[in-house]
């Protein structure tokens, strides 16, 4: 939803973000009352004054004060501090009139205000509700903002809450579908950082409007950075501004870029690029929770031996992305192949290539039931702050689960459908983009591989000549950064005759290297490596291999990428092999 803006003094102005002019507007059609707030909701928030000045607050203050102005009744709660509310009047008007409103004259005042929510909500609702105004012409707003909701109304299965949520998750949905709370103005705001921590039942519920706080965009970064420099307290290495700045820290908040400066600024260190790059990771990586993993690499795409087909078209787009235009891009790609054919250095080449961010998912999966979905929502949120980035998902197959998995109490079955529907969010074209990297692509869901997600398909096969094994072997000693005294390969290829990968080849070399070293020397000379290659055995697993093989086959989009030695097998025939290798393997 774009920003509202008002027109004032010959200029556009934008008064409240997106997230805030769709509460605005929900709460304006008086046709809810119960909200929940999720995501950025722990961070500073901006309110944009006028072009190009920014004040910053936290969610209760940005909506008590900004949005309703500190006026009639806005009242807070968490589990911990209680019932407070914005302004002492207002809480000294509370206080006035509990006590009429329980039927026990010696009822202890402590409870007006508990952090007991089975003690004090009684008490509000009453309250809230003898607030009404009897003549319909007169207004009193009442808003109710209750924190870390998920410590109240928690996900999980009903029979395992305890009596106060069970009161908890009954108490909110009887005011969400009160007319009296409805038609009264009274609304209740619930924060928490993952709407996956909510129960289902409430954050399910049709009566409940969740609305979603992003992190903050480049332009607020900047303003941000550059309100810290009026009051100065922002020390920036010379020739950096905060315009730069803010477009390498996407992905941080503004509490993480306050931080920095504040700490930035006490040990009087200016702040530079590569210290903020450096932070930039170990932040996310933190706030993530060991969930993302940023794959740093030194290499690019002139690193990768062979494969001129896919290597085309991942310059393309990395052009693409150079120039601007994510709209030429694919939602993501599956990388097939045999194993040791590459596939994972291939993306790690791409990654030094775009000049992005790459990270990798690590397991998010718990054996706690809610946990699992928690842990991809604070994932997901993160890689659109973080956007543009890439994802990769290795061993794809195994990592995804599909959406008939059972034994998890439908778990993998809510993650399956997040995750797909995440994926084929076309609003992230070419900011968010997918790699999904398996051996065995035929075992991925068709839901994940469908043009609109993973919609570029593109396989990696064992070298087919002399001359690519030999291409490879040069790579490989460049990568390995191999001292290698010039001999004839090619005659050693000739001699041993191994359909090498290139996890093979590389095996070999490390083994000739360390044949090198045994004998006091740096350097590589041809008795180290006919030794290490007349030595080697590869795996016998010649059937999984062939499988492998065939299963990419069947997946390529393209002809030029099919080895020759497939091209001419009839679709048919290729997926009678498959079949075959399948019950000679066991596998169904």
């Amino acid at each position: 939803m774009p920003d509202q803006y008002i027109f004032r003094n010959n200029e556009y102005i934008r008064i409240l973000p997106a997230w805030a002019q769709e509460l605005a507007s929900k709460y304006g059609s008086k046709t809810a009352n119960l909200y929940i707030l999720h995501g950025n909701i722990r961070d500073l928030l901006p309110h944009k004054r006028k072009e190009g000045e920014f004040t910053f607050t936290r969610v209760q203050e940005y909506i008590s004060e900004i949005l309703f102005g500190n006026q009639d009744i806005i009242a807070f709660y968490d589990r911990s501090g209680g019932v407070s509310f914005c302004e002492p009047e207002m809480e000294q008007n509370y206080l006035l009139a509990a006590p009429s409103l329980s039927a026990n004259q010696d009822v202890d005042k402590s409870d007006f205000i508990s952090s007991d929510p089975e003690k004090c909500f009684p008490y509000l609702e009453k309250y809230f509700l003898s607030r009404i105004p009897k003549d319909k012409r007169e207004k009193c707003r009442m808003v109710f903002i209750i924190d870390y909701a998920e410590h109240i109304v928690p996900a999980g299965d009903l029979i395992r809450l305890s009596d106060t949520d069970r009161y908890c998750m009954v108490t909110f949905n009887r005011w969400a579908t009160d007319p009296k709370f409805i038609n009264g103005d009274i609304s209740i705001i619930l924060l928490t950082e993952n709407l996956a921590d909510i129960s289902s039942r409430l954050a399910g519920s049709p009566s409940t409007v969740k609305i979603s706080v992003p992190f903050p965009e480049a332009k607020v970064r900047e303003s941000f950075l550059r309100s810290k420099e009026k009051e100065s307290k922002l020390l920036l290495e010379r020739g950096l501004t905060p315009e730069k700045l803010a477009t390498v820290t996407s992905g941080l908040n503004l509490m993480n870029l306050n931080r920095l400066a504040a700490e930035s600024y006490e040990e009087n260190k200016p702040l530079s690029l590569d210290f903020m790059r450096y932070k930039k990771k170990e932040i996310i990586e933190n706030e993530a929770a060991g969930l993302l993993e940023f794959m740093e690499t030194s290499y690019n795409l002139s690193h990768v031996s062979g494969h001129d087909f896919i290597k085309k078209r991942f310059k393309n787009a990395a052009k693409a992305i150079k120039m601007g235009r994510p709209d030429v891009l694919p939602m993501g790609y599956l990388i097939a192949g045999p194993v040791g054919t590459g596939k994972s250095f291939m993306v790690n080449a791409f990654a030094g290539e775009i000049g992005i961010p790459m990270v990798k998912f690590r397991n998010f999966r718990t054996k706690w039931q809610g946990e699992t979905e928690s842990n991809l929502e604070k994932v997901l949120n993160i890689l659109v702050a973080m956007a543009p980035v890439g994802v990769m998902i290795d061993e794809a197959d195994a990592f995804l689960g599909d959406r008939d998995q059972e034994g998890d109490s439908g778990t993998s079955n809510r993650v399956f459908a997040q995750i797909a529907s995440f994926m084929g969010n076309t609003e992230f074209r070419g900011k968010i983009i997918w790699f999904l990297i398996t051996c065995r692509p035929d075992l991925i869901p068709i839901d994940l591989k469908r043009q609109g997600r993973a919609e570029e398909h593109l396989a990696l096969f064992y070298p087919e000549t002399d001359k690519d094994r030999e291409d490879l072997f040069k790579t490989l000693v460049r990568k390995l950064d191999l001292d290698i005294r010039n001999f004839p390969i090619t005659d050693l290829f000739k001699k041993y005759k191994h359909e090498y990968s290139g996890a093979d080849l590389e095996a070999v070399l490390v083994r000739a290297k360390l044949l090198a070293a045994m004998d006091d020397r740096v350097f590589v000379k041809r008795e180290d490596m006919e030794e290490a290659m007349s030595d080697f055995v590869p795996a016998a697993y010649p059937h999984e291999v062939e499988l492998q093989n065939l299963v990419a086959v069947l997946e390529c989009t393209s002809r030029e990428m099919i080895p020759k030695e497939f091209r001419s097998l009839p679709r048919s025939k290729i997926i009678s092999s498959i079949q075959e290798l399948k019950s000679l393997l066991g596998e169904r």
